[in-house]
């Protein structure tokens, strides 16, 4: 019951935070194509930047989810060397 009341509380909060409606949808914005963003970090070079330090970052998460596994499986054999 108390995760019921915690998940009906948390879908009414989330509705206090929608948008007012107050911005309206034209036809330009369904044909817009561009990415502001992305062109000028293009144009400037530093898009380069930002994949270097995404892949930074994928690099570490993989790297940390080896060594986990490493351990796990050190952990797993020394348990079941144990009980064998």
């Amino acid at each position: 019951m108390k995760k019921f009341i915690v998940t009906f509380l948390l879908f009414l909060s989330l509705s206090v935070f929608a948008q007012d409606g107050q911005y309206t949808i034209t036809e330009d914005d369904y044909n817009n194509t561009s990415i502001e963003m992305a062109d000028t970090l293009r144009s400037n070079g530093k898009i380069y930047v930002v994949v270097g330090v995404v892949m930074i970052i994928f690099a570490g998460v993989i790297t940390y989810m080896v060594l986990i596994d490493r351990k796990i499986s050190k952990l797993e054999k020394e348990v079941f060397s144990e009980k064998g």
